[in-house]
């Protein structure tokens, strides 16, 4: 039986559009996915839909179930949402997360997909992706109680480490960012909120998501004296000019990379899968419903993604609806 779906595929650096795709035949060991929801991220994702990934991290940058190449023509995305039509018995009519890219419906092994807790909205679970990021981070960053902890970049990463945060017994977290308009998000999630000139000073632990060098440098101007940065941002192709001199030195100050393309080396026993059902368990906190700031249909997402990616439609996640 020929199957047939729709796909977002980007044709080249700001331009999209929605290809009929060809299924392939399920394997004994696959299930075919209806999608309900996907999410596009402000951050990885519209830097990709600008052609803003360098050539030299082209492989390291690939999405589970990506086709082409950067920069285009080439189908990305990961945070995709839905209902197992066919399959093993265990899963047929269950509802799943899976790091697919923007499509109706889709054939993937049965491994790939991992089930939403039945606590855990459909809508919400496309947040599974960006969460498992932030548990990462956090495995990384160590965080011991009654830390000072300041999140710098209120993007979607940086308030899914915020939220987790929250969580932490007697840490004191702050939000930072040159937006305004995050100081809700931040009250919904349950952190202080400042602007970037009125944050909160000898922190332990900052957190930087904001991408710009001006975040990093005021990520490192806020530390305690040994303090760390945890650095989260994806810069792609942009330089970077860090003020490594004044009393970077004296203070001993760190910058640390994270990257969630491997599981945090504090956590050797841990699997990728078990880092994924770890993120959809805690989506079950309706907090998180805050970093969800929009919704489109999939039929508008050659008119959505530009918008997105210019910053015409201020989001943190977009939900993109399939009917």
């Amino acid at each position: 039986m020929k199957r047939t779906a729709h796909a977002f595929w980007l044709d080249r650096p700001g331009q999209g559009a929605l290809r009929a795709v060809q299924l392939p035949q399920p394997g004994a060991d696959d299930v075919v996915v209806r999608a309900l929801y996907s999410g596009v991220s402000r951050g990885t994702e519209t830097l990709v839909f600008r052609g803003g990934v360098p050539a030299s991290q082209h492989a390291a940058m690939r999405a589970p179930f990506q086709e082409g190449e950067f920069p285009g023509p080439v189908k990305y995305g990961y945070l995709s949402v839905g209902t197992v039509e066919e399959g093993p018995a265990a899963l047929v009519g269950r509802t799943v997360f899976c790091l697919y890219p923007h499509q109706t419906r889709y054939v993937v092994p049965a491994a790939a997909v991992t089930v939403v807790p039945d606590d855990v909205p459909a809508a919400r679970a496309v947040l599974a992706g960006t969460v498992e990021t932030a548990v990462n981070a956090l495995w990384d960053a160590a965080p011991l109680i009654g830390d000072r902890i300041t999140v710098v970049g209120g993007g979607m990463v940086g308030c899914s480490v915020a939220a987790l945060l929250a969580r932490f017994p007697g840490v004191r977290v702050q939000l930072v960012d040159a937006d305004p308009a995050r100081a809700a998000v931040a009250a919904a999630l349950g952190v202080d909120f400042a602007l970037p000139a009125d944050a909160l000073g000898e922190r332990d632990l900052v957190v930087h998501a904001s991408a710009t060098e001006q975040g990093l440098a005021r990520a490192l101007e806020l530390l305690t004296p040994d303090g760390t940065v945890l650095e989260l941002s994806w810069y792609g192709d942009r330089k970077v000019s860090l003020p490594l001199g004044e009393a970077f030195h004296s203070r001993r100050l760190v910058i640390r990379g994270s990257q969630v393309g491997t599981v945090s080396p504090a956590r050797p026993g841990r699997s990728y899968a078990d880092r994924l059902a770890l993120a959809l368990e805690l989506l079950a906190d309706p907090a998180l419903d805050a970093l969800i700031t929009g919704e489109s249909a999939f039929e508008e997402l050659p008119e959505v993604l530009p918008k997105l990616a210019d910053g015409a439609i201020a989001a943190l996640c977009h939900l993109i609806r399939y009917s």
